[in-house]
């Protein structure tokens, strides 16, 4: 069982997580004021001290904490790593700390040389600044407008006058802020306090106790889920992975580190595209460093493959040479494809034919992964980054690569850094880049299907359509219907056999079993609209009904079946001329 301690935005990210698993958890509060919604959480709310927190983790059999509470809540902190148990800290992600602004460790360090004051750290600060009055400096304290706290403002001697309320502002010459991090909008107090010429005080956020030696700190809701999966495996029943990208990022942040700074860590720091830092394991070759490619239970082909990076720094140009072009080196460092990674043969993608298929996004995370290590430049004129991935061609085969013109080996991808297990992110990304290929193609029209055998039977139709205008939609029509609106493809011909067909004629747009099921009663209804007598009774699969109805009878409810899903389809895709087709077993095309 896991117990959270909330009452934070970080909280409330944790909860979300936790919720993905569908199992019960505890969420526990100080005030219980904080409006969150949870569906297999279960909430507590109140104080706990050492004692009482003690004995819920006996008799709830409390094997995880997820410390989220607010970064000053140090007793809290404190008391959570006293106990036995495996904690993970839920931190927030803080900006460099800005030298314009006087930092300080406690209240007692305030600058005393002003003559007004607002203190925006929160009713329980008010008495440790009351002495701020007696030098005769005019204090303000901003607090929320709620019954609880201005009743605990004025126990601790604040008056009415000197209470303002959150958004409100008054005028001062300084004003005092915790470092509360981005999720606590501390830019953005920063910058609202510039614009009004206030001096800028700020309370360092406290270190954190590291009393419990079983303690994980992540910053973010990828980092969470995956130090759940290794703490308490058995909470997930699926476990997520890293995008190749993520891998490459790490192999090169570990070769970064080799090169210049002589280490060789076990696991390296990443920061993914949502800015949240996660820790990745590497390993070490003879000039190079490499990361295991981690599917999680994700049923990728790229799973345990070896993904290795090389630096090779770029000599300074002299003086009176020519200047260098560094047009793929944005920022001083050249991304370049080795052994097994794939190359870009049609347009369509991040980068034009001939350049390695390593996406945009993975590119930017090796670059800014690296400049925060180093600054390239400081070795030469900047840094050339190869990636390469043994048994890459071959395991390429098994991809969508060979459909979408990315020939010699896999392809660097990652939108988000992390892979959820059976990811719909991850195959309806996969859709998208199929369906931007094939309008780049020039085709007259897309023709998407379910997968080979559709395939297969429809191409006779169209023999003049390139290979790339031919897309596989899995189970996911809905979705891919609405790439081809968005995209502005005019023409687009879809191919469904009569399983998922009954599916979309009932309105279901992704049509996994996880998601929709042959429906006999809907079935029952098709058939009575296309006046075919039929016991449905024996039927266990869709595709039966083309033994059971009855031959000059099949045209018909065919022709039930296309106009029931046409209607769906075109709700989505409103701007596109779409032409459906229902493929019967043997081959044998009915359309509208």
């Amino acid at each position: 069982m896991i117990l959270v301690f909330g009452g934070t935005t970080e909280g409330r990210k944790a909860a979300k997580v936790l919720e993905e698993a569908g199992k019960l958890f505890y969420y526990s509060t100080k005030t219980g004021e904080q409006d969150i919604t949870l569906h297999h959480g279960k909430r507590i709310d109140g104080a706990l001290d050492a004692e009482a927190m003690q004995r819920f983790c006996q008799e709830h059999d409390i094997r995880l904490i997820v410390d989220a509470a607010h970064p000053f809540a140090s007793q809290l902190h404190q008391t959570i790593g006293q106990l036995d148990i495996p904690v993970i800290r839920y931190e927030r992600i803080y900006p460099p700390r800005d030298p314009s602004i006087i930092w300080i460790d406690d209240y007692s360090q305030v600058p005393t040389d002003i003559h007004s004051l607002l203190a925006t750290t929160g009713v329980q600060s008010i008495s440790k600044l009351r002495y701020l009055e007696t030098m005769g400096i005019k204090v303000f304290y901003r607090i929320l407008n709620r019954e609880s706290s201005i009743l605990l403002a004025h126990q601790q001697g604040a008056t009415d006058d000197q209470l303002c309320f959150y958004p409100q502002m008054v005028e001062a010459e300084a004003i005092l802020m915790k470092e509360s991090g981005l999720s606590g909008g501390f830019t953005e107090k920063v910058e609202d306090a510039k614009t009004r010429s206030m001096r800028i005080i700020a309370v360092k956020c406290p270190q954190l106790s590291t009393v419990n030696c079983q303690l994980s700190i992540v910053n973010g809701p990828y980092g969470l889920r995956r130090a759940v999966e290794k703490l308490l495996p058995e909470f997930y029943p699926l476990h997520s992975g890293l995008t190749t990208g993520t891998c490459a990022t790490a192999a090169a942040v570990a070769e970064t580190l080799r090169l210049v700074k002589g280490e060789t860590p076990a696991e390296v720091p990443v920061i993914l595209p949502n800015g949240e830092t996660i820790s990745v394991a590497v390993g070490y070759g003879d000039g190079y460093a490499y990361c295991i490619k981690e599917a999680g239970d994700d049923p990728d082909v790229t799973n345990g493959l070896e993904i290795r990076v090389s630096l090779t720094p770029i000599p300074s140009i002299p003086a009176n040479a020519p200047t260098r072009s560094l047009s793929k080196g944005e920022g001083g460092i050249e991304i370049h494809g080795g052994e097994g990674v794939g190359t870009f043969t049609l347009p369509g993608f991040d980068y034009p034919p001939g350049e390695p298929a390593i996406n945009k996004g993975p590119r930017e995370m090796i670059r800014q992964n690296i400049k925060r290590v180093i600054t390239p430049l400081s070795l030469g004129e900047g840094l050339v980054v190869r990636l390469s991935v043994p048994q890459g061609a071959e395991i390429a085969q098994r991809t969508f690569n060979p459909r979408l013109g990315i020939e010699g080996g896999i392809s660097i991808i990652g939108v988000s850094g992390i892979v959820m297990p059976f990811s719909e992110e991850a195959f309806i990304d996969s859709i998208r880049k199929c369906m931007q290929v094939a309008k780049a193609s020039g085709a007259e029209r897309v023709m998407i299907n379910s997968g080979g055998k559709s395939e297969r039977f429809v191409k006779a139709l169209y023999p003049d359509l390139p290979q790339q205008a031919f897309v596989e939609y899995g189970n996911y029509i809905g979705e891919t219907l609405k790439m081809a609106n968005e995209m502005g493809i005019q023409k687009v011909t879809l191919g469904v056999m009569l399983g998922k067909a009954v599916k979309l004629a009932e309105g279901h747009l992704d049509t996994h079993s996880r998601k929709a099921v042959m429906n006999k009663d809907f079935i029952r209804q098709l058939l009575n609209e296309a006046n075919v007598l039929l016991d449905l009774q024996t039927i266990t699969l869709a595709r039966e009904l083309w033994e059971k109805i009855p031959a000059e009878q099949i045209d018909a409810f065919c022709q039930v079946v296309l106009s029931h899903c046409l209607e769906h389809c075109q709700r989505v895709a409103p701007h596109v001329n779409l032409t459906l087709l229902l493929i019967a077993d043997d081959g044998t095309i009915h359309s509208l």
